[in-house]
């Protein structure tokens, strides 16, 4: 199985244990992310991995459900509705249990697929390494909505250099995405792992440069955290400019969250 595959089966296990311990009144509490609750975050979570399975079966299979997505879109919907539409009877036991279902089954099959194979998805085909990273980063972002709600300081391991990854992978994106020219040169990263370990990414010597904790660089890309919330240092303005747009997520441009909205546990 590919080591993404296995990452994306250990969060899942590390967000269900927090889940399946949240009072009954917290599965209505509003988190800081548009309001979403924590039933409609695993309701999220759960769609998209479905969408994710109908991808692994083929263009067919998947154009079905971008289309849904895709006509929900277009009435003005929001996923957070369009969730709730499909899931809304299940209770938040049965609604744990059938992701997890899911989302394994997914994982399963994405690491035992050819490396080199491509996926379609919102947007371009995807290879499966990346597709499997995405997964992960959004299992990951979306998990730590639920930790800020309640208080729980999580417990951050070295698999988030998944999100480190795709958090790179999409600085040109990043950009791209809001009309603005792709700058040059790309930041210097240096971050600490959970573990003490030393990631560094690039030219050492560019001026341009990020440094310091990977978790607070996961939570910037994911835009679970403002900048300005973070110990993050960030030299240059090309570095500066990338740390306050970061996205790592597909869809349109999304500011990050306002300073001192989501500082957590």
């Amino acid at each position: 199985m590919l080591q993404e595959s296995e990452d994306l089966l250990h969060e899942v296990e590390a967000l269900s244990r927090l889940l399946t311990a949240l009072e009954p009144d917290d599965w209505n509490r509003p988190t800081a992310f548009l309001d979403w609750t924590p039933w409609d975050v695993v309701a999220h979570l759960h769609q998209t991995d479905l969408v994710a399975v109908a991808a692994l079966r083929g263009e067919e299979a998947f154009a079905a459900e971008r289309d849904a997505f895709n006509q929900n879109a277009k009435r003005g919907g929001t996923q957070q509705q369009m969730a709730r539409d499909r899931f809304g009877e299940i209770s938040p036991m049965e609604l744990i249990d059938r992701w997890q279902e899911t989302c394994r089954e997914m994982a399963e099959q994405l690491g035992a697929s050819d490396p080199e194979r491509r996926l379609p998805w919102f947007g371009p085909d995807m290879g499966v390494r990346m597709f499997t990273t995405a997964r992960y980063m959004e299992t990951w972002a979306h998990g730590q909505e639920v930790f800020d709600l309640v208080g729980v300081r999580r417990e951050y391991d070295d698999r988030i250099k998944n999100i480190v990854a795709i958090g790179l992978r999409t600085f040109g994106w990043t950009f791209v995405n809001r009309g603005e020219d792709v700058p040059e040169p790309r930041p210097f990263l240096r971050l600490e792992a959970p573990s003490g370990e030393i990631w560094t990414y690039g030219d050492e010597s560019n001026d341009e440069c990020v440094k310091g904790s990977a978790t607070d660089f996961c939570h910037v890309v994911t835009q679970g955290r403002n900048i300005t919330d973070t110990h993050l240092e960030v030299k240059g303005p090309i570095a500066t400019r990338w740390m306050s747009i970061a996205q790592c997520f597909a869809g349109a441009p999304v500011d990050p969250p306002a300073a001192g909205t989501r500082t957590g546990a």
